[in-house]
C-alpha cells in the first residue's frame, strides 16, 4: 500500500487568478466577522458575557443564541484561519485566531477547567437519556477540530492544552455507560469526534484517547460496511462521512487494516455503487440515494456543500494510500462543480450592464439540479448553516491536492498555475507550473494597458483551441533519479508530451498517470490535453443527459425543462461555441443547434441568480 504525503502550506504557492480571488474573498469574510459575535455562544455559556444589550450585528440562523447548534461555526472558523495561515503566512488572520483561542481558554477555566463548548453539558446527558437535542457532539466536534488545526497548522500550543483538557471531560463522561448504551448515544450525530480522538492520540500518546477511539467505534455502521450490507441508502450522508473520516484517521494512527477496509467499503457503496451526478456530487435533501437511481431525485436540494467538501477529503485520503488517479479525477470534478459552483460567486456586469440581483453570492447550501432551478444564496451573518463552515474551510487553502510526495516520486495531480518546492528522495525539487491559454494576447479587458505586439499565436489559433496546455519547469539539485507522475485526466481526448522540446511517447491513458523518470536538472515539460464537449447520462434514466467541457459541467440557462432533439448525430454535437472569445479570453460558452428554441450553456460555477438546467431529456426527432 502506498503512503503519499500531500504537499501543502508554503511548499505550494498558488497563482491561478480565480482560485486566488476566492481565497481572498474567504480571507475578507474571516476577518469581517467580529470576535465578540463569533465567541458569543462560548462567553455566554461560561457566564463571561454580562450586558443587557444585544451585541451589534449579532449572528442569527444556526448561530442564534436560541439554536442548539450555536457555536458550531467558530470551530470551522478556527480551522479555516489555521489553514489560511499555513498556506499564506497571513499574520493578521493568525493574530485574530490566537486571540480567539485565548478567549476560549478563559471560557474553559470559567467552566471549571475542562468543558470548553458553546452549549451546556446537559445536552449530552439528555441524548444519553433519549431526549431530543440537535446534534450536540456534531457542534462540539467543530470546536475540537478548530483547536487542533490551530495547534497543528498554526503552532498554537494553548489550543492543544484546551483540547486535551476538554478530552478529559469526554473520557470521564463516556466511561459512565456500558458499550451497548454508548452505541445508542452514537446514533445521535457525532460529527467527527472519532477523528478528534485519533488525532489527539497521535499527538499525545495518551491512553485515554486510545480508549475513546474504541468507545466511538460505531458498530452498526462500521461492521455493516465490512459485512457488505447496504447501510447508506436513504440515510443522512453527512452524519456518516465524518465518521468514516474518523476511521481514516484511526488507520493512519494505528495501522489497523480494518479501518482502511471500512473507508474503502464506504467509498464503494457511496460512490461506485450509487453513482453520482455529472457534477461528481450525490444526495438529495442530504441523504444518499438508491443505487444507480438518481433520476427520480432531481430537486432544489441536491448536493449539499458539506458532503462535497468531506467527500473530497475522503478522496484525498484514499489517493494518498492507493495512488489511484480516479480519486484525483473525482476531486477535480467536485472542485469545479461543487466548491466553486456553490460559493463565492462573482458576477460580471460592465459597460453599463445592470442586474436586478446582487452581483455576488456567498454560499448556496444545496445545488439545485432540477430544470428551472436557481441557486439560493445565503446571507453573511443571518444563516450560518453547516455549509457556512465547510465554505470557509474549502476556500482557505486552494493549494492542496495539487502535488503529492512519495519516497522517490512527485505526483502532479491538478493543473493550476502554481509553484512547488520540496524534498524528494533526499534532493530538492522545484516545479513551476503555468497554464498556457493559447490566446496570444494580454488584452483581457477594455481597460487593459500594455504592449499590443503582433503575436503569431493569435492567428495560429483563430478559434478556441480546445486544449488544456500546461508548461512545467523542473529544477533538481542532485544526481539521483526521481520519478514525476503526471495525471492524465479522465476527460482527456488526446495527450501530447514533450520534454526539453523533444516529443515523448505518452504512455498514459485517461484516468492514469504519465511517468517520467530521470535525473532532473533544468528541464521543461510541455503537456497538452485535448478537450471536447462530452455527455453524462443520469443514473436511473434512459434519456436525461448533461453536458461537460472537460471536468466542468455546463448549465443550460432556461426557465423550465426543455427537450433537445437529435437526428442521427451524437448528442455531443447539439452544442456549438457561442461568444467563444472576449478580448483575450476564451469564454467556453455554448449554444444549442438544430432546435426550435435555442439555449445558452455556461459553466455551472459561473451561474449566479439565473434559472438553469443541468440535465436535458433528449429524444430522436420524428419525421
Amino acid at each position: 500500500m502506498k503512503k503519499l504525503d500531500m504537499a501543502k502550506g508554503r511548499r505550494v504557492t498558488l497563482y491561478d487568478s480565480e482560485l486566488l480571488r476566492r481565497r481572498e474573498e474567504n480571507r475578507k469574510y474571516l476577518l469581517e466577522l467580529t470576535d465578540e459575535n463569533l465567541l458569543l455562544p462560548y462567553t455566554f455559556e461560561a457566564g463571561l458575557y454580562k450586558t443587557a444589550e444585544l451585541p451589534k450585528g449579532i449572528h442569527g440562523g444556526w448561530e442564534s443564541p436560541l439554536c442548539e447548534l450555536r457555536g458550531h461555526f467558530l470551530g470551522h472558523w478556527l480551522s479555516a484561519a489555521a489553514m489560511h495561515y499555513e498556506a499564506t503566512g497571513d499574520r493578521m488572520v493568525k493574530a485574530k485566531a490566537d486571540d480567539i483561542v485565548d478567549r476560549l481558554s478563559e471560557c474553559q477555566e470559567e467552566n471549571g477547567g475542562k468543558w470548553a463548548a458553546s452549549i451546556p453539558q446537559k445536552y449530552l446527558y439528555k441524548i444519553a437519556g433519549g431526549k431530543p437535542v440537535w446534534a450536540p457532539q456534531y457542534t462540539i466536534h467543530k470546536t475540537f477540530m478548530g483547536l487542533l488545526d490551530m495547534y497543528e497548522l498554526a503552532g498554537n500550543e494553548k489550543a492543544l492544552e484546551v483540547a486535551v483538557s476538554f478530552g478529559e471531560w469526554f473520557h470521564e463522561w463516556s466511561g459512565k455507560y456500558t458499550r451497548a448504551q454508548f452505541q445508542e448515544i452514537l446514533d445521535v450525530e457525532t460529527g467527527g469526534m472519532l477523528e478528534i480522538w485519533a488525532i489527539l492520540y497521535r499527538i499525545t500518546g495518551k491512553l485515554m484517547f486510545r480508549e475513546l477511539m474504541d468507545r466511538y467505534y460505531r458498530e452498526g455502521l462500521f461492521d455493516g460496511l465490512m459485512a457488505g450490507r447496504d447501510v447508506l441508502t436513504n440515510m443522512h450522508a453527512n452524519t456518516t462521512i465524518p465518521e468514516i473520516l474518523g476511521a481514516a484517521a484511526c488507520f493512519e494512527v494505528t495501522g489497523e487494516e480494518r479501518y482502511f477496509e471500512i473507508v474503502r467499503a464506504y467509498w464503494k457503496q457511496a460512490v461506485e455503487e450509487k453513482g453520482s451526478y455529472a457534477t461528481g456530487g450525490q444526495t438529495c435533501g442530504e441523504i444518499w440515494s438508491p443505487n444507480q437511481d438518481l433520476a427520480v431525485r432531481l430537486g432544489d436540494k441536491n448536493q449539499e456543500h458539506c458532503t462535497v467538501y468531506n467527500m473530497m477529503r475522503l478522496a484525498d485520503f484514499l489517493f494518498r494510500h492507493t495512488g489511484d488517479a480516479a480519486y484525483m479525477d473525482y476531486w477535480e470534478k467536485n472542485l469545479y462543480n461543487g466548491v466553486m459552483a456553490q460559493g463565492y460567486w462573482q458576477g460580471s456586469f460592465t459597460h453599463g450592464n445592470k442586474s436586478e440581483y446582487p452581483t455576488d453570492g456567498l454560499l448556496t447550501y444545496f445545488l439545485p439540479l432540477r430544470a428551472g432551478g436557481r441557486k439560493a444564496w445565503s446571507s453573511r451573518t443571518q444563516d450560518f448553516f453547516c455549509c457556512h463552515g465547510s465554505l470557509v474551510q474549502a476556500n482557505a487553502a486552494h493549494n492542496t491536492c495539487f502535488y503529492y510526495e512519495g519516497e522517490n516520486q512527485l505526483y502532479i495531480c491538478q493543473y493550476f498555475a502554481s509553484d512547488y518546492t520540496g524534498n524528494i528522495g533526499g534532493q530538492q525539487i522545484s516545479v513551476k507550473q503555468r497554464i498556457n491559454p493559447l490566446n496570444g494576447s494580454k488584452h483581457l479587458a477594455s481597460d487593459s494597458s500594455g504592449v499590443q505586439r503582433i503575436n503569431p499565436i493569435c492567428s495560429a489559433y483563430p478559434n478556441n483551441p480546445r486544449k488544456l496546455v500546461c508548461e512545467l519547469q523542473i529544477e533538481g539539485q542532485g544526481e539521483q533519479e526521481t520519478e514525476i507522475l503526471l495525471r492524465v485526466p479522465v476527460w482527456a481526448q488526446s495527450v501530447r508530451l514533450t520534454v526539453n522540446g523533444k516529443e515523448e511517447t505518452a504512455e498514459g491513458t485517461p484516468g492514469t498517470f504519465l511517468k517520467l523518470r530521470r535525473v532532473w536538472k533544468q528541464d521543461e515539460i510541455h503537456l497538452e490535453f485535448g478537450k471536447r464537449i462530452t455527455v453524462d447520462h443520469l443514473p436511473g434514466s434512459d434519456n436525461m443527459t448533461a453536458f461537460l467541457d472537460g471536468p466542468v459541467v455546463l448549465a443550460g440557462l432556461c426557465e423550465e425543462e426543455r427537450i433537445l432533439y437529435v437526428d442521427e448525430e451524437p448528442e455531443e454535437e447539439l452544442l456549438v461555441a457561442d461568444n467563444e472569445r472576449e478580448w483575450g479570453n476564451w469564454m467556453n460558452t455554448y449554444k444549442t443547434v438544430r432546435q426550435d428554441r435555442g439555449i445558452r450553456f455556461v459553466p455551472l460555477y459561473q451561474v449566479g441568480y439565473e434559472r438553469y438546467a443541468v440535465y436535458f431529456p433528449i429524444e430522436k426527432r420524428r419525421r
